[in-house]
């Protein structure tokens, strides 16, 4: 092998070294954002002969996030006492299989809004199980973010003590 081609193996070698190392940098940067952002990909839960618990830690924006399923499908939820339904963006209702059963009027942070009545099945969050909730079906967002909002909230009881909020599910 002459230098010339020695030189363009090393080369070769290094920008492949490098490449490898800034791709393992972003997998690895983008993994902490996401666990910056939910905590709770694998919510903690303790069960007892009277009650089923999921403990949840607060992000650093001040949101309990937490990895959850609807209908067996694994989602991101953010738990929004100001929702009054499951609010689940129409990208994500249309890989359900969701109906758009009525429209309704909704008011969010951004002002009046349309969207569709819809019901789902089950809705889970750790060991804490609920069936048949009303959910509404939103065209205007673009995210991966389910609202769990009071359809599924008032069904259980909870309570914030610091950055930890804990969701109890009496059997």
């Amino acid at each position: 092998m002459s230098a010339q081609d020695d030189k363009k193996v090393r080369g070769i070698v290094w920008f492949g070294f490098w490449f490898l190392l800034l791709g393992f940098s972003v997998y690895m940067f983008q993994t902490w954002i996401d666990k910056e952002r939910n905590p709770n990909q694998a919510p903690q839960t303790l069960t007892d002969t009277n009650s089923r618990q999921v403990v949840l830690k607060r992000n650093r924006q001040g949101h309990y996030h937490a990895t959850g399923y609807i209908n067996g499908t694994q989602l991101e939820f953010l738990l929004d006492t100001g929702a009054t339904d499951i609010s689940i963006p129409e990208h994500i209702a249309d890989k359900l299989g969701l109906k758009k059963l009525y429209p309704i009027d909704i008011i969010t942070a951004n002002g009046r809004a349309k969207a569709y009545g819809t019901k789902i099945d089950t809705a889970e969050i750790g060991s804490i199980k609920l069936n048949d909730l009303n959910a509404s079906i939103n065209p205007n967002v673009d995210d991966n973010t389910v609202l769990l909002g009071m359809s599924f909230l008032k069904q259980i009881e909870f309570t914030q003590r610091g950055d930890t909020l804990i969701l109890k599910q009496y059997q």
